[in-house]
């Protein structure tokens, strides 16, 4: 068999973690091959060190059938192997050209930068791919699903061959991931092979030939696609069998915790974004927010935890008005926040992950004591919860930066949940979880339910929305367009009344 990329039995360690032991993986041309483990499984370890990021401590790789050394990613990019990343590594005031080019520009005569001819190239690129992207538009002005177009282009533009999609979906709307997995499909078709490293199960099914698993650091196997199922990846992943559907009681909502009469918030432009809208979610209830991103959920949440100023309208706290209160406020007068940008609103990334663990308490008895802090007390908190949480660390001390995705993510959750608060906004919480996670998440925000809390619940998952919520509430153009049970409801309900249709199933107009 001839195979484009091989990585034989590699090893990889770091201080205090092996976190791959002897895995094999093997890229036939022409396949997209579905890299599957659990949040911090090292799985972008592993392909950090096929993009030379990272040097393994034992293994081979070899290209083509010749065994290759390549200590960095310059090399990489020599043997036609290009990484796209799950955090895009992009200059935002540069345009779409000034980035792909970016080490690679290509130059007139006279030695100055043939920006047209770069243009002109990453167009015919685009277009032969489908990518539909403006090489002249700048990088803050474009969605990130297009930003991550982007990274694809400036693979391609460095020629190459096997691609490595890290996470791809995780920041993506169900639109955009479906044009993604149709520009995977695209790639193939031109010759090249990809390797996809996701823990979503119906992606990995839709797109991908054949799957190797990888669980906690070692290789469990490689399965064709054809021959599997959901259920068996998914326990293959984790290594027990994992429910998807919710088990849950029905809800017995009592008084209302939060009030949203008549909300204006404006948006980075100083545009209305939010419109005269309103919103009630009460004791012992999930609310989920459906709605297609852009139509004001970003602006809602922020300004109910006091990120972003209301021009209007009023956001009531058991009765209590907290309008245009300061975070800290909100936070004290009873809202837990996960939001949805882990990075820039949930996380001090250079503080250990102990530290980011009583981020909202740390001024508190007992991590506090006049304005000195207690380290012992701040970290054996942290210890009690990350093992509650499974957070995968090798230490509370490791900086909150170099954890995966989605153990940065279940930190956050824990620090939020275990302050019990009245509400608890729960926005994109399995965000690049793998099912194990996701599935011990929404049995987490259930018992707060069970306990009277409050839980406001925003995601663009519609499985999720439908499989969590006790209610489900329909945000388009910055209003709340209607309220639905989720049994009464499906998919296809719910995509018209986010794109704007004013019938249901029943007929009846909104």
């Amino acid at each position: 068999m001839d195979y484009v990329i091989e990585m034989l039995n590699i090893r990889k360690e770091f201080p205090g973690i092996v976190a791959n032991d002897n895995i094999t993986i093997q890229l036939k041309k022409g396949e997209i091959h579905a890299l599957l483990g659990e949040n911090g499984a090292g799985k972008s370890t592993l392909m950090n060190v096929l993009f030379g990021l990272y040097q393994p401590e034992k293994g081979e790789i070899r290209v083509k059938g010749e065994p290759v050394k390549i200590t960095n990613p310059n090399i990489a990019n020599d043997l036609g192997i290009g990484m796209v990343h799950q955090h895009f590594m992009l200059v935002e005031p540069f345009t779409v050209t000034q980035n792909i080019i970016l080490g690679k520009e290509p130059k007139t005569k006279i030695g100055s930068i043939n920006l047209k001819k770069a243009e002109r190239e990453i167009q015919e690129l685009s277009d032969r791919y489908g990518l539909k992207v403006d090489p002249t538009a700048k990088i803050r002005d474009i969605s990130v699903g297009m930003q991550q177009r982007v990274e694809i282009l400036k693979t391609l533009y460095r020629g190459a061959e096997v691609l490595i999609f890290d996470e791809p979906t995780a920041v993506l709307t169900p639109q955009e991931i479906t044009e993604l997995l149709e520009i995977m499909r695209s790639l193939v078709r031109e010759g090249k092979s990809i390797i996809l490293i996701t823990h979503k199960l119906k992606e990995i099914m839709e797109v991908s030939d054949r799957c190797t698993v990888i669980r906690k650091g070692k290789g469990i196997g490689t399965v064709n696609i054809a021959d599997t199922n959901v259920d068996e990846l998914a326990s293959l992943m984790v290594g027990r069998e994992v429910s998807f559907k919710t088990d849950k009681k029905p809800a017995e909502p009592k008084e209302a915790v939060l009030k949203i009469n008549d909300l204006y918030v404006k948006d980075a432009r100083k545009v209305n974004i939010v419109k005269g809208l309103d919103l009630e979610v009460r004791a012992g209830e999930i609310v989920g927010i459906a709605g297609i991103d852009g139509n004001g959920q970003s602006e809602l949440i922020e300004a109910i935890t006091g990120l972003a100023k209301a021009n209007g309208g009023q956001i009531l706290l058991n009765n209590k008005d907290i309008t245009n209160k300061s975070p800290r406020k909100v936070t004290e007068s009873g809202v837990g926040h996960i939001p949805q940008d882990r990075h820039k609103y949930g996380l001090v990334l250079d503080y250990s992950i102990g530290e980011n663990i009583v981020l909202q308490t740390y001024y508190q008895k007992p991590y506090s004591k006049n304005t000195i802090l207690k380290p012992k007390e701040i970290f054996n908190k942290a210890e009690e919860l990350i093992e509650l949480y499974d957070v995968r660390t090798p230490s509370v001390y490791t900086l909150a930066r170099a954890l995966s995705g989605g153990n940065q993510q279940k930190a956050i959750i824990a620090r939020e949940i275990d302050r019990s608060p009245d509400l608890l906004i729960a926005a994109q919480p399995t965000r690049g979880l793998d099912v194990g996670a996701i599935e011990f998440i929404h049995k987490k925000l259930i018992e707060e339910r069970d306990k009277g809390k409050a839980v406001l619940l925003i995601s663009f998952e519609l499985d999720e929305i439908l499989d969590v919520s006790d209610r489900i509430a329909v945000m388009f153009d910055g209003k709340i367009v209607a309220n639905v049970k989720p049994e009464e409801t499906d998919e296809n309900e719910l995509g018209l009344l986010m794109a704007g249709s004013t019938t249901t199933k029943a007929g009846e107009s909104k």
